[in-house]
């Protein structure tokens, strides 16, 4: 995107400006699509996307569809690194109060709503998310403990 009210920087952090600025326009890691009457939907975030078995599967798409199960509170999904498939989708969930998780039935929900490439591979029931200090979600906090040995960037 480029425009008049656009960023200048990231507060002492050069590197980060430069990559987000470049070329002058400011670069988001949003992935968006376009439907057939132009309209943009954001999709998810670049950083957040999972390659699995060559697929590319938007995270915020499988989390929608776990928040709707009636048993999920919230959900959070992120790509671990898995020798067979590149990355392994790896949903975090959190109950309902009152709700058990029946983890069979959840992927098998995520699979009749998006298919099987979009089910994850490993359900974690946690009490809660860990947050960053806005209240989002820390992806990259859970991201962490996975890729630790990785090359892969997990900001």
């Amino acid at each position: 995107m480029r425009s008049r009210g656009v960023m200048l920087g990231y507060r002492n952090l050069p590197e980060e400006t430069e990559a987000a600025l470049k070329g002058g326009w400011l670069h988001t890691g949003d992935l968006a699509r376009q439907d057939d009457e132009g309209l943009l939907y954001i999709v998810d975030r670049k950083k957040d996307m999972i390659i699995s078995g060559g697929f590319n599967i938007y995270a915020g798409e499988v989390e929608a569809v776990l928040a709707a199960h009636p048993s999920v509170g919230s959900a959070a999904v992120i790509g671990v690194p898995d020798s067979r498939w590149g990355e392994m989708v790896t949903a975090f969930v959190v109950p309902r109060p009152g709700r058990h998780i029946d983890v069979p039935a959840l992927r098998s929900h995520v699979k009749q709503v998006k298919g099987s490439m979009y089910a994850p591979k490993k359900v974690v029931v946690v009490d809660s998310l860990p947050t960053t200090s806005v209240g989002k979600v820390d992806k990259k906090g859970l991201r962490a403990t996975y890729w630790a040995e990785s090359a892969r960037n997990v900001h």
